[in-house]
């Protein structure tokens, strides 16, 4: 089945994580992408390692599937022409330079609507393109220590702590994707193309939602509380018996009376210090040291067995090799495998997104530097064989 996206040309000159993993999303949602790379090494990640397989950084293949690379060297006038040339042919363009490097290009927006009045272009920054932040230099982990993810993130009595993974690159590179759609049904009424504008801080900042909310509301900082949660107790992971960890979510009082029937604590849900959420709010020390105590008298899979006959949301804190092994991410087809050219058989996030008409899939797999640059200049641009066999020449290409 064609996906939802086909038909749809991304000219994508981002690089790292969150301009790419944006990419990724549409090109598995079956947009055609063409990412723009550097003639002296390409993307950044493709030197991030190790691992890597046969040469090939991980990190790069995990991001920059469904896309065919282009080498193109846009400090020259020649290839700067040939990026303008691409630009008339897409729907979409991407970027994620620090504030002013487009306009050094000569690739900015104002420039590339011009070429093309009805591209979208999507410009991610760390800050914005205002603000007194605007020129300052980030990464993730910066953006999650001003975004607040830091100040929520980690146990009470020791220092903050980074999401595990680049949350506010990816959650950036999410919005960015969800933008480009709606501005694409905006096009279809309105006729014209429009500048997208993205940053790292204002994605991150969105996130804290209900945290966030708490302050509104009280004036009150939320405190970094571990697992737990501020506001529904128990809702944490317990160490269990053979050194594992589980979760519980116990959202209601309802809920509350059926965990304590299963674990063999029924009178606590008729203790009035527990019988309520707001009261086990108010005795939560005293409660969770009681749970602590309990989990710790059976392994995590006697414990996962009671609680989830009885229908209780828990759930194990698993590795990353426990993740794949799940019986439930094999049925979603959350790991598949793909054959790269070089790397031979590399194993791959499935795609979250299911259709039932338009299903997006994993077509091709990540490209080599330059792997398509010659098809693109010929079938795309009309290239003939010595005006390409010039650019590379020149290294222009």
């Amino acid at each position: 089945m064609p996906g939802p996206l086909e038909g749809t040309r991304i000219l994508d000159v981002s690089r790292v994580l969150t301009g790419p993993f944006c990419t990724m999303i549409l090109g598995d949602l079956g947009a055609e992408v063409i990412k723009i790379e550097t003639t002296s090494g390409g993307d950044d990640t493709r030197q991030w390692g190790p691992p890597f397989i046969a040469g090939e950084s991980a990190y790069f293949l995990s991001i920059n599937r469904n896309k065919k690379s282009l080498t193109l060297d846009l400090n020259s006038s020649e290839g700067r022409s040939i990026f303008y040339d691409l630009a008339t042919k897409c729907d979409v363009m991407i970027e994620n330079f620090r504030p002013g490097v487009t306009e050094k290009l000569q690739i900015d927006y104002p420039t590339i609507s011009k070429k093309n009045p009805n591209l979208i272009y999507c410009s991610i920054t760390s800050f914005g393109p205002s603000g007194p932040y605007k020129d300052w230099p980030a990464y993730d982990i910066v953006i999650q220590g001003m975004g607040g993810l830091m100040g929520i993130t980690g146990e009470p009595d020791r220092p903050p702590v980074r999401i595990g993974v680049a949350i506010s690159d990816l959650g950036a590179g999410m919005y960015a994707a969800i933008a480009i759609l709606a501005a694409m049904a905006g096009r279809q009424r309105t006729g014209r193309g429009q500048l997208v504008d993205i940053s790292l801080l204002d994605s991150t900042v969105s996130l804290m939602t209900y945290m966030a909310a708490y302050f509104f509301a009280t004036g009150q900082s939320p405190k970094r509380m571990g697992s737990a949660h501020p506001t529904i107790v128990p809702y944490q992971c317990f160490k269990t018996k053979d050194g594992e960890f589980i979760t519980i979510a116990i959202g209601n009082d309802k809920l509350f009376r059926t965990f304590s029937k299963t674990i063999g604590l029924e009178n606590l849900a008729d203790d009035p210090k527990f019988s309520s959420n707001a009261q086990r709010i108010a005795n939560r020390r005293e409660l969770i040291a009681l749970l602590e105590r309990l989990f710790q008298q059976r392994t995590r899979e006697e414990w996962l067995h009671i609680l989830t006959e009885a229908k209780l949301p828990a759930g194990p804190v698993y590795s990353i090799a426990e993740i794949f092994s799940d019986p439930q991410v094999k049925q979603r087809e959350m790991q598949v495998n793909i054959t790269h050219s070089k790397a031979g058989k590399v194993g791959q996030i499935g795609i979250p997104m299911k259709f039932s008409e338009t299903a997006p899939e994993i077509r091709d797999p990540p490209p080599l530097l330059g792997q398509h640059t010659d098809e693109i200049l010929r079938t795309l641009l009309g290239y003939d064989s010595h005006r390409i066999a010039e650019l590379h020449e020149k290294r222009i290409v």
